[in-house]
């Protein structure tokens, strides 16, 4: 494969051989060297990566080219400093790697081809990341791990607090790098507030943010003075800022900011002034975008050439020795690109999956079966939930819990009563009003060896960081090869039927966009000896197999007693030390004419509706789903075979909701006997009498049933 010459490249060999000696040289510090090689390994992965793509060996790469200057930070802080980095912080990644004795370039170029041998994702995306060097894989192209920074940076003196063991050292910061276009997200925002918020109240939180600004968001320009002003606005949040032209300055800043951070446990932001070459990735064609004249006016600001001026100024190297250094790197990482592409990528879907949701049913059942329940009177769903908390908290001092709420109120429905009082504010406390932020949170103190157990007080109130759990949280097991997880259990108050206090935001049905989340489990207990057991073994799932556990919980169930009659009190139930296995339903009632599959508020009403049925000559199986991913698709087909027909009494909208998926597990196992499905209207849920209007009810159920049974 032939040379290709390139316009940045060239001016920079001039500008390197144009170098004079000094007349009097310069003192510089031994990092230069260190930076030197970094910055200029980092250049030459870049146009390895376009190399490769020109002969259809590799596939889409996002360049550090004009930000080298990060090399800088990496060596202004430690290496057991957990990262979390930009797409564009190679440099940073390499001059971590060389400081461990690590190839980096090679990891680099494993992760251009997508090899299977490449070391942290296996080939699964292009990332940056080692478990060696405590970088932790991020995948998104936007700033959405920046609240799994502050939630790390948070844990890491938590865990000193409470004398909890940590993968990262007592005095460690977080390193947290996002691009200024970034900056202007809603995450981005989220976790530069939580930070303020956080040292406003002079709490522990030793982040260092590096905003690496180059002006562009792909081909958008940020208005000159924004990210200053941005950065500069929130209180407690220290701000510096350094030019990544002059290294000198990055790393002087860098070391004292580091150093500030990590003795005063407080947040702090370097603005670190960059450019960008070579266009922002793949085939983006800059020429469209910007004239040639601005292209060629930052040549200039090379940061490789900066630190070429403080080699040679010190008298250390001549320009035509970092000239041919540079042309010597060209073929050395050159020669590592060809060897990575002779490694096999992935070649089958098990393989890729392989660290997507692992399972170890024994040990979880062993985990899940030590935790004790108190008491042994009749509990309401409320209460279950909160004895399966206070069981969980006592058996697994890494649990926390946290949300809006839920610390000395204990949780608008008092779910979370008195758990603050017992454990203390260090393991159940109350956060700012964001959901973002609480998700973020856990997803930091997770991978830091927390069994986080957050509280989202609505359904609907999810939507508003969904992205937290399906970018974030669903993805760290499979883009590290299960290096890193960050399992969790986030328990969110849902569905309808709420009386008295309601409307779209109080009661929501919208389960679809969890469903479709690959490898999380979602358990939705009904009954309160359920939901004790259910949170035992999702705590043992998160804790052993890094699972992300979201547990759904009836909101219109939570305070019900009766199930029949007035003062019957069949909802109630004594909390038992028995397991329920992830995906495992439970069956009511032995009918044989049909079963009345469902979960939730449906469960209440299924049973409700069998009584009727009965009096009718109707005898029905109910089966309790009580997880909705995975499903459990033997126990329904075990069911299904032993009735012959099958109604799936489905809360949710009728459009995405959970009878789809039921449906067509049965179809898919090739059962042949009659089935139905009756669901809430395809509707948001409005306030007062007129939710009835659309949510789904016993009498509809019930003539569903009759009509299937003809």
């Amino acid at each position: 494969m032939a040379v290709e010459s390139d316009p940045v490249e060239e001016h920079l060999l001039e500008s390197l051989r144009a170098l004079a000696p000094p007349s009097m040289p310069v003192l510089v510090p031994s990092e230069a060297e260190a930076i030197w090689q970094a910055q200029v390994d980092s250049r030459q992965t870049d146009y390895a990566a376009r190399w490769l793509g020109q002969h259809g060996r590799t596939f889409y790469t996002i360049g550090s080219a004009g930000h080298e200057s990060n090399a800088a930070v990496a060596l202004a802080v430690r290496i057991g400093d957990p990262a979390l980095l930009h797409y564009r912080s190679a440099a940073f990644y390499l001059a971590r790697a060389a400081q461990a004795g690590i190839d980096g370039v090679r990891d680099l170029m494993l992760g251009v081809v997508a090899a299977a041998a490449e070391p942290i994702a296996g080939g699964r995306h292009k990332v940056f990341g080692r478990k060696e060097l405590s970088v932790i894989p991020m995948t998104s192209t936007i700033a959405s791990h920046l609240p799994r920074g502050v939630g790390m940076a948070l844990a890491i003196d938590r865990a000193t607090r409470l004398e909890l063991p940590c993968p990262w050292a007592r005095d460690a910061i977080v390193l947290c790098s996002f691009g200024d276009a970034s900056l202007n997200h809603a995450t981005a925002q989220a976790a530069l507030n939580t930070a303020a918020h956080s040292a406003f109240q002079h709490l522990p939180l030793p982040i260092l943010f590096l905003c690496e600004d180059n002006g562009l968001g792909i081909s958008v320009p940020t208005p000159p003075g924004w990210a200053e002003a941005l950065l500069r606005s929130r209180p407690a949040v220290r701000y510096e800022y350094a030019d990544g032209s002059d290294p000198a300055e990055v790393l002087d800043v860098s070391r004292g900011l580091a150093s500030w951070v990590r003795g005063e446990r407080k947040p702090a932001v370097l603005h670190l002034r960059t450019v960008r070459y070579l266009s922002h990735a793949g085939a983006d064609a800059e020429i469209a975008y910007r004239t040639p004249r601005a292209i060629r006016a930052d040549f200039d600001r090379d940061p490789i050439l900066a630190t070429a001026r403080w080699l040679v100024a010190s008298g250390r190297h001549s320009g035509e020795e970092l000239a041919a250094d540079y042309e010597a790197a060209r073929g050395r990482v050159r020669a590592k690109a060809l060897e990575a592409t002779k490694h096999a990528q992935m070649t089958s879907a098990e393989q890729v999956m392989s660290p997507l949701a692992p399972r170890s049913p024994g040990t979880v059942a062993l985990r899940a079966g030590a935790v004790r329940f108190e008491g042994a009177e009749p509990l309401t769903l409320a209460q279950a939930i909160n004895a399966g908390l206070a069981a969980v908290l006592e058996r697994h001092p890494e649990a926390l819990v946290f949300g809006e709420d839920v610390a000395i109120k204990g949780g608008v429905y008092g779910v979370t009563r008195g758990l603050h009082a017992r454990f203390g504010a260090g393991r159940v406390f109350d956060t700012l009003l964001d959901e973002t932020s609480i998700l973020g949170l856990a997803l930091g103190a997770a991978v830091s060896g927390f069994l986080p157990i957050p509280e989202i007080q609505y359904l609907a109130y999810l939507h508003n960081a969904e992205d937290q759990l399906r970018g974030e949280a669903s993805t760290l097991q499979f883009f590290s090869h299960g290096q890193y997880r960050n399992g969790m259990v986030i328990r969110i108050a849902g569905y309808g039927y709420q009386r008295g206090f309601g409307g779209h935001f109080h009661n929501d049905d919208a389960v679809g966009v969890l469903r479709d989340i690959p490898g999380i489990v979602i358990a939705s207990p009904s009954r309160p000896d359920d939901a004790a057991a259910m949170l035992a073994t999702c705590a043992a799932a998160a804790s052993v197999d890094g699972s992300v556990c979201v547990f759904l919980e009836p909101i219109a169930l939570y305070h019900t007693r009766d199930l029949y009659e007035n003062d019957d009190d069949a909802w109630c139930s004594a909390l038992a030390d028995e397991h329920v296995p992830v995906g495992a339903a439970r069956s009511y009632l032995d009918g044989d004419d049909l079963a009345l599959v469902t979960w939730g508020n449906g469960l209440h009403m299924s049973l409700r509706v069998a009584r009727r049925l009965a009096m009718r000559g109707v005898s029905a199986l109910v089966v309790d789903l009580r997880w909705l991913a995975p499903l459990p698709v033997d126990d329904i087909l075990a069911a299904a075979r032993a009735t012959g027909r099958v109604l799936v009494v489905d809360e949710t909208r009728r459009t995405g909701g959970v009878s789809e998926g039921v449906l067509a597990a049965l179809i898919d196992a090739g059962f042949d006997g009659r089935l139905a499905r009756v669901a809430s209207k395809d509707s948001f849920v409005p306030l007062g009498d007129a939710a009835r209007l659309v949510l789904l009810s016993e009498d509809e159920i019930e003539e569903a049933a009759l009509r299937l049974v003809g």
